[in-house]
């Protein structure tokens, strides 16, 4: 496969994963998402913003963001495009991080976006998507018990780690060991997007969701 068709995967995902769709829906509002709450573009900071039937639907479109290009690089072009099993572990990877970086640094907003956790979890579960329905239940859980959205993504994101590799090495669920690490190194990057989330955390002046 030659480098340009790979570029073109990278670029179409980035591009396609930059669509600030908390910006977009913040604007349909008549606001800035990013003049407000945490100022934010995800769906967290609009969903306190705006409401919880447009957080929602940001989480929708961005999670969307990274499983498009994910999926159709996996099961799609390999029906067009012979590929060895490095090319094609290459492929997946540009994918996932075309999008994944896209919406954390969108070109269209001067490359300051969201922390990616919708995002990367479209991306992942097109690759692993056992371990990304494990996560989910466990983010589900937390936020249940915590109310607080940072420390169930933070969690999520380690658990969805461990379990890519134990599903991988059991063979319940078998990838490459370049894609178990890839998948740790995108989950190690979404919890440094939440440093100043950890630091409140610490601090205990994280905002939590109170139950209505």
């Amino acid at each position: 496969m030659l480098i340009t068709e790979m570029l073109a995967i990278f670029f179409i995902a980035y591009f396609f994963g930059a669509i600030p769709w908390g910006f977009i829906i913040g604007k349909a509002n008549k606001i800035d998402i990013r003049e407000h709450g945490s100022k934010n573009i995800g769906s967290t900071n609009v969903t306190r913003v705006v409401g919880s039937k447009w957080g929602k639907l940001c989480f929708l479109l961005d999670f969307l963001k990274g499983f498009l290009p994910s999926f159709l690089t996996i099961f799609i072009l390999p029906k067009y495009i012979v590929l060895s099993s490095s090319s094609a572990d290459i492929c997946i990877i540009l994918a996932v991080v075309g999008s994944f970086m896209g919406h954390i640094f969108p070109i269209y907003l001067k490359f300051k976006g969201g922390k990616g956790v919708a995002t990367g979890a479209g991306a992942l579960l097109a690759l692993s998507p056992l371990a990304v329905l494990i996560g989910l239940i466990f983010w589900v859980l937390i936020f249940k018990i915590s109310r607080y959205v940072s420390l169930a993504s933070i969690l999520a994101a380690v658990i969805v780690s461990i379990a890519t590799t134990v599903l991988s090495q059991t063979g319940v669920y078998p990838i490459s060991a370049t894609l178990q690490i890839f998948v740790a190194l995108v989950s190690l990057i979404a919890i440094i997007k939440h440093k100043s989330n950890i630091i409140r955390l610490l601090n205990g002046t994280e905002n939590r969701f109170e139950k209505k």
